[in-house]
């Protein structure tokens, strides 16, 4: 009897240990995300996440928060510092630098929910179940403001600053390059990257150097993939009175009039829709989701700031091509 009883006691003991608590008291849906290098300010890709937060916060009634790390062990620290709390349901990390961290813990968290924004899919390796990959196809809004600078540059020569040297930062300059000289094969294109850390991506110094240099040597339009570092790439075009080209976001402010256009990257709609995935029970990891010119994912900038620009004559042609890369006529490199 007496045994019986204890057994009884440990059960309840065991059961009362191992019950789930409710994730978040005020059952709103809560969010934890961790910044790129340059964390929000930098006018471009951290702020667009910080966007989409802000959207699903207002639309969805969802509670965030954010860290900013600095280099290395440090993003790894604050997404298991995210992963360890109970009332985070979904951990997002903000560009391809997070990949190994984002994934080495997702394994040892399996009943949380991550995403990476822009996180390097490797054929050999499985993505673990509880973890979303978000992918935009840049080459395709590289390609459309290659053209955009092709057509429009009167030197023949346009440049390229890259934050750090990476697969990803390629692919935007090989489709650039591709995208100028698809309309103008005579076209000659600088390049440079500002290092091969991630603190290149937060140079501004480095930026304007590379980008006066380009300029010095000919280069009329400059085209930046650089986070923080652009804002130097900026600054070389008010000195010089010569074109840039923005990059995630629409980025006409910081050259006004000198901003030939921006290749948009719709991080804040990737951030958006995976909180609202999670939010309606429909979240499904373990894959990757694409954003394209046809979804909507990447663009050009096209409006009151730029259009008189950006030739009548360019457009029409841009537009030709969009149309005959959603269509699967034009195959882009992207490396």
């Amino acid at each position: 009897m007496l045994r019986s009883f204890l057994l009884l006691i440990f059960s309840l003991f065991t059961l009362s240990c191992t019950k789930e608590k409710p994730e978040n008291t005020d059952g709103k849906l809560k969010v934890g995300l961790v910044f790129d290098v340059g964390g929000r300010g930098d006018k471009s890709f951290n702020d667009a996440a910080y966007k989409g937060l802000e959207k699903a916060k207002s639309e969805l009634g969802i509670e965030f928060e954010y860290i900013e790390p600095g280099p290395g062990a440090d993003r790894e620290a604050a997404l298991r510092q995210f992963s360890a709390r109970k009332d985070i349901s979904l951990i997002l990390g903000i560009g391809f630098i997070f990949t190994d961290e984002i994934t080495k813990i997702a394994q040892e968290f399996p009943n949380k929910k991550f995403a990476c924004v822009d996180y390097t899919v490797d054929p050999s390796r499985k993505i673990p179940e509880n973890l979303l990959a978000l992918v935009f196809k840049e080459e395709e809004g590289s390609f459309l403001v290659g053209a955009i600078a092709g057509i429009t540059t009167k030197t023949n020569k346009i440049g390229f600053v890259g934050g750090m040297e990476s697969p990803l930062i390629r692919k935007f300059l090989v489709s650039y390059e591709a995208g100028a000289k698809y309309v103008n094969p005579d076209c000659i294109i600088l390049s440079g990257y500002a290092g091969v850390t991630g603190d290149a991506f937060k140079n501004p110094s480095k930026g304007k150097e590379l980008a006066l240099s380009q300029y010095n040597q000919g280069a009329d339009i400059i085209y930046h993939a650089s986070g923080i570092t652009g804002l130097g790439v900026f600054e070389a075009a008010r000195m010089t009175n010569k074109l840039a080209i923005g990059v995630d976001l629409d980025q006409s402010d910081e050259a006004p009039g000198l901003v030939l256009t921006s290749m948009i990257k719709l991080v804040d709609v990737a951030v958006f829709e995976t909180i609202k995935q999670v939010k309606d029970g429909n979240f499904s990891g373990g894959k990757v989701e694409t954003f394209g010119l046809k979804s909507g994912g990447v663009d050009y900038v096209y409006n009151e700031k730029n259009k008189n620009l950006i030739s009548e004559d360019a457009r029409k042609k841009v537009e030709e091509i969009r149309k005959k890369i959603t269509e699967g006529y034009i195959t882009i490199p992207v490396r």
